[in-house]
């Protein structure tokens, strides 16, 4: 997403916002910064100008993405220093490569690739399960994960327990817009609340013999019920890179674990 540079809001403002958001009081951030309360302050009223690492320090300790981070430089009239490279890029080589390597090393279970967004930027052959029976529309680029699962016409329909899931993966995705404040993924967070189907504002406390909340659903005659760890890069300095995350299902059962198998030809 990319601001005007008329649209940007003085760096005081955006710093006091971020503050707020992380729920921290001057003198806390003051204090996990190592500046005086007295001079964050006056950043915050716009009485003092900072200085470049002061931007990127204050950044550092509010737990800014770097994208945002780029746009607090340019607030307080300095150059964004975090690139954003296409992944398609041959500096990006590196990259696809781990990615790839984890995702084919992940077989025969599923595995994807998205950005910040939960669009999909790649995938193993396993995550097909996933998209079969689905329409078109739904599978066109960028495909979003969320959306394809929580369509009515996409996974949604094959999913045993869609409100409890719905549930957790909303209140996923609410997390992440309240984290980042991003305008665009507010906009997906109410197009997923939109789609019909049980989901309250309070979530179901788990039952007592679940360790997560698995995705239980049903596919060719069979039931088959999963669950999933995200990972993401460590120490970023790209946008992209910082971004991205794959999320990697495993079978929370051994039928399912046979059924994955047995569909890959193991």
């Amino acid at each position: 997403m990319t601001t005007a540079l008329s649209d940007v809001r003085p760096i005081g403002e955006q710093l006091r916002a971020w503050r707020q958001r992380r729920r921290l009081s001057q003198l806390e951030l003051a204090s996990e910064a190592d500046v005086s309360t007295r001079h964050l302050s006056f950043v915050e009223t716009g009485r003092s100008a900072p200085s470049r690492e002061m931007v990127l320090r204050l950044a550092e300790h509010l737990d800014v993405p770097l994208r945002d981070r780029n746009l607090l430089l340019v607030a307080a009239g300095y150059a964004p220093v975090f690139d954003e490279t296409p992944i398609e890029e041959p500096r990006m080589d590196s990259v696809r490569a781990a990615l790839r390597q984890v995702l084919d090393g992940h077989e025969p279970y599923p595995a994807v690739v998205v950005d910040r967004f939960w669009n999909l930027i790649d995938a193993n052959g396993a995550a097909q399960l996933f998209m079969e029976g689905a329409p078109a529309e739904l599978l066109e680029p960028p495909l979003n994960v969320l959306r394809l699962s929580m369509h009515p016409d996409g996974m949604a329909k094959n999913i045993l327990n869609l409100a409890e899931w719905r549930a957790h993966m909303i209140d996923r995705v609410r997390r992440h817009v309240a984290l980042t404040a991003d305008s665009a993924l507010t906009q997906l967070y109410q197009e997923l609340r939109s789609f019909p189907g049980d989901v309250g504002e309070a979530m179901a406390p788990p039952a007592d013999h679940d360790v997560f909340v698995p995705l239980r659903m049903r596919l060719d005659g069979r039931e088959l019920s999963f669950f999933s760890t995200i990972a993401t890069f460590g120490t970023p300095v790209d946008i992209t890179v910082a971004e991205l995350a794959i999320e990697s299902f495993y079978p929370a059962d051994e039928a399912t674990s046979v059924f994955l198998r047995e569909r890959a030809g193991w």
